[in-house]
């Protein structure tokens, strides 16, 4: 087991932002850390790394205590904080063969900088001045610090905050390249992020955890509570209409002729569309199930229905 998060509290006067916060993580896996804003994810990812304590429980990385320990568990976690702080007026080589030089003995600086510079993409970049890069490559800077004395354990605060798509992109592959070598655990608002390279999500809401699964797990359990129908007739008709059809729980105008129908998860409402069609003189032009996305399972865990 990597990581082992016991029973982690935390206040800040009489503001509870963390109640009782245990799960674990395995060597290998890539975890999307989820949350509104206020959830507390980043409060969490600073007790795992030694910079805040808690007021209750404790955090193992590879057995080692953040609490009794801090320091060893320093040496095998690299950290990226959502602000990426940098020395803005060093070069890129020059400062990360500083931060080597806090981790690595001299003679092995050289070429430890040199692939990482490499492993990031940064070759082209690397006699620049970290405050003349591009948002992109500084945070391709900070990835570089927080893998430079090759950690066990990554641990990345909204790690693609502020790039543009291609830059999401190249970045997003960075990760999911380097998760194949290390325990990462990341905090996003983007669902097609953890979509794309998380095997596991961790969802916390007002403190708690509220999900705690693989992505198609959760989107499944969810999908189970309720079925969505999308149905696109040739004409426009009243709403009222639908009454006729048994099972169906809610209506949405979803464009012109198009709906939006849901039926408890259950209930196959589809041949009573067909059947509904046919008795008002409707061509029905497309029907579809719709299964709820990450995002819209994200919004039900953390805010409700509506």
């Amino acid at each position: 087991m990597s990581i082992k998060v016991q029973n982690i509290t935390k206040f800040y006067g009489k503001q509870k932002a963390l109640d009782k916060v245990s799960f674990s993580i395995n060597s290998g896996e890539i975890v999307g850390f989820l949350g509104p804003n206020g959830a507390g994810k980043s409060t969490l990812m600073k007790i795992m790394t030694g910079f805040i304590t808690p007021n209750e429980g404790d955090v193992l990385i590879k057995d080692l205590s953040i609490l009794n320990q801090s320091l060893e568990v320093r040496k095998i976690i690299g950290y990226l904080p959502e602000n990426n702080p940098l020395y803005l007026d060093m070069y890129v080589k020059e400062y990360l063969e500083f931060m080597a030089s806090i981790h690595l003995p001299k003679k092995q600086i050289r070429l430890r900088v040199k692939e990482i510079v490499e492993l990031t993409g940064l070759t082209v970049e690397q006699n620049k001045k970290i405050g003349a890069l591009s948002k992109g490559y500084r945070q391709r800077t900070g990835l570089a610090q927080a893998l430079i004395h090759n950690p066990e354990v990554l641990i990345l605060d909204e790690p693609t905050t502020g790039l543009d798509p291609n830059q999401i992109v190249e970045i997003r592959s960075l990760i999911g390249q380097i998760g194949k070598m290390k325990t990462v655990i990341l905090s996003t608002h983007i669902m097609q992020e953890v979509e794309a390279i998380c095997d596991r999500v961790i969802i916390i809401n007002n403190g708690v955890i509220v999900a705690d699964e693989k992505p198609d797990t959760i989107q499944k359990k969810v999908a189970n509570q309720t079925a969505v129908v999308i149905v696109e007739f040739d004409n426009e008709i009243d709403i009222s209409l639908f009454d006729q059809i048994q099972g169906i729980s809610n209506i949405k105008k979803h464009k012109t002729n198009t709906w939006l129908l849901e039926s408890p998860a259950d209930r196959d409402i589809r041949s009573d569309i067909f059947n509904f069609a046919v008795k008002n003189g409707l061509t029905v032009l497309s029907l579809q199930k719709q299964e709820k996305s990450l995002e819209e399972v994200f919004k039900l865990l953390t805010v409700g229905e509506k």
